[in-house]
C-alpha cells in the first residue's frame, strides 16, 4: 500500500469540490441578484399607491408635501386625457409595459411638457422617435455626482440634487442634450423635452431616502410648477380590441335571396395558449430557493455519486493474479480507511494458519488460543492475546506494525509449506 496512488486519487476530489463550491457561490450570487433587482412588469412596482419597497408611495407623499398635484392613470389613453391641454410632467416607470403605438403618441403632449422615462431600452426608444440610444449597463445601480466622467451638468435638478444612485444603464444623446450622472441621466430639449433616467433607484421606496434619491426624484417630476401625471400600468398594456364581426354573413357560392341574408355563425378563431398559471402561483423568492437547492443536490450527487444497489457478482472476463487483487483490495480499504476491517482480516487468517498447527479447534477461548501460543514461541500471554484479539489500529504506521508482528508470530508456529519446519 503506497502513498502515490491514494495521493492520486485524492486530487480529484480537492479538484471538483472548490470549483463546484465556486459554481455554487456564483449561482447562488446570480440567483440573489435577479431576485434583489425589481421588475418592471411586477405589479405594484413604482406605483404611487403601493407601499412595498419597488413602490413609489413615498415618492408621492413627497411630491404632496410639495405642493405638486399628482393623477394617477393606469393606461395610456387615460394620462392623455388626464394631461389635457396644459403643460404636464408624464411619469412612465415602465416603458417596457406600453405597446408601439402607446410609445409614438406619448409625444403629444402639449408644448411645453416633460416625458420621464425610467430605464427605456433600446426599443422603446426607436419606438419613442427619441434622438438616444442605451450604452454601458452596469450590475446593479451606482451613486455618482452629477458632473461624473468630467461631463457638465446643466440641469438644475440634478444641479441641486447632488450624488444620487442613478448609474445603471447610460445614454448617448444628441448635443443639444443635458448628460448628467455619466450619461445616466439625459434630457433632451424639445417641444416636450424628454428625460431619460438610468436607474429606477431614486423613485423607489427602499432606496429614495439614500444619497440625493429624494432630491432628484422630486426635482425631475415636480418642478416647473407642472401637474404630475403618473401612468401606473399594472401588467403590459394589452391590444386594442377589434371591431366585433357581423352576426350573419353570406353563404359563399350560393347567392342570397333578394332582401335577405343567409345567416351562417361567425368562424372564430381558436383561443390563444395561455401562460401556466404555476409561475405566478408562487413568488420570487420561491423559485430562486429552488433553483438553490436544485444545483447544491446536483453538486451533492456528483460528489458522492455512487453505484445504486449492493455489488453484483459477475465472472471475470480474464484471470487476474493474486497480487494484483490483494493490492487492489487494499487501495479499497485504504481509500475508505478501514483499518478495522483490515486488522481483522490479517488476526483471522493468522489464526486460520495457528490453529491446525496447534491442534485446537476453531471455537477454542481465545485466553487458551494465547497461552498455547505464547508456550510455543516463548512470549508473553497478554502480548499474545493483544496481538491476536486486540483492538483496531489508530493509524497506518500502528496497523503495519501489527501485520509485521502477526507474520512473524505465524511465521514461528506455522511456517510456510516452502519454508520448511522450523528448527
Amino acid at each position: 500500500m503506497t502513498a502515490t496512488p491514494a495521493s492520486t486519487r485524492r486530487r480529484w476530489p480537492r479538484i471538483l469540490i472548490p470549483l463546484g463550491l465556486g459554481l455554487l457561490l456564483v449561482v447562488t450570487t446570480l440567483v440573489l441578484h435577479e431576485v434583489d433587482q425589481p421588475d418592471a412588469d411586477e405589479r405594484g412596482f413604482l406605483s404611487p399607491v403601493a407601499t412595498d419597497d419597488d413602490g413609489g408611495s413615498r415618492l408621492a407623499e413627497a411630491l404632496a408635501a410639495q405642493g405638486v398635484s399628482a393623477s394617477r392613470a393606469t393606461d395610456t389613453a387615460a394620462a392623455l386625457r388626464t394631461a389635457g391641454a396644459t403643460p404636464s410632467t408624464l411619469f412612465v416607470p415602465a416603458p417596457e409595459l406600453l405597446r408601439p403605438d402607446s410609445l409614438a403618441v406619448l409625444t403629444a403632449l402639449p408644448p411645453g411638457s416633460r416625458l420621464v422615462l425610467v430605464e427605456p431600452s433600446r426599443r422603446a426608444l426607436v419606438e419613442l422617435g427619441a434622438p438616444a440610444e442605451p450604452t454601458d449597463r452596469r450590475w446593479a445601480a451606482r451613486a455618482l455626482p452629477p458632473d461624473a466622467d468630467e461631463a457638465s451638468c446643466r440641469l438644475p435638478e440634478a444641479v441641486r440634487a447632488g450624488t444620487a444612485a442613478v448609474d445603471r444603464q447610460r445614454y448617448a444623446g444628441p448635443d443639444r442634450a443635458d448628460r448628467c450622472y455619466g450619461g445616466a441621466l439625459l434630457r433632451i430639449p424639445g417641444g416636450t423635452e424628454i428625460v431619460l433616467v438610468g436607474a429606477s433607484d431614486p423613485f423607489r421606496n427602499d432606496r429614495i431616502d439614500e444619497w440625493g434619491n429624494r432630491a432628484l426624484a422630486t426635482g425631475l417630476l415636480g418642478s416647473g410648477g407642472r401637474p404630475v401625471v403618473w401612468l401606473d400600468l399594472p401588467a403590459p398594456e394589452p391590444e386594442p380590441t377589434r371591431p366585433s364581426p357581423s352576426p350573419t354573413r353570406e353563404v359563399e357560392g350560393a347567392p342570397a335571396p333578394s332582401g335577405t341574408a343567409q345567416a351562417r355563425p361567425e368562424r372564430t378563431d381558436p383561443p390563444p395558449g395561455v401562460d401556466n398559471p404555476l409561475w405566478g402561483a408562487f413568488p420570487t423568492w420561491f423559485w430562486a430557493i429552488l433553483a438553490q437547492l436544485a444545483v447544491a443536490g446536483l453538486l451533492v450527487v456528483l460528489w458522492r455519486a455512487r453505484r445504486l444497489g449492493p455489488p453484483v457478482a459477475e465472472p471475470l472476463p480474464v484471470a487476474v493474479r493474486s497480487a494484483e487483487t490483494v493490492r487492489g483490495r487494499a487501495r479499497l480499504y485504504r481509500r475508505a480507511g478501514a483499518r478495522d476491517t483490515v486488522a481483522a482480516t490479517l488476526r483471522d487468517a493468522a489464526l486460520g494458519r495457528i490453529l491446525p498447527r496447534l491442534n485446537l479447534p476453531p471455537d477454542t477461548p481465545d485466553e487458551e488460543v494465547a497461552v498455547r501460543v505464547a508456550a510455543g514461541t516463548g512470549g508473553d500471554p497478554e502480548r499474545v492475546a493483544e496481538l491476536l484479539h486486540g483492538p483496531a489500529p489508530d493509524n497506518d504506521r500502528e496497523l503495519l506494525e501489527l501485520a509485521r508482528e502477526l507474520d512473524t508470530l505465524t511465521r514461528t508456529l506455522a511456517p510456510h509449506p516452502s519454508e520448511g519446519e522450523p528448527r
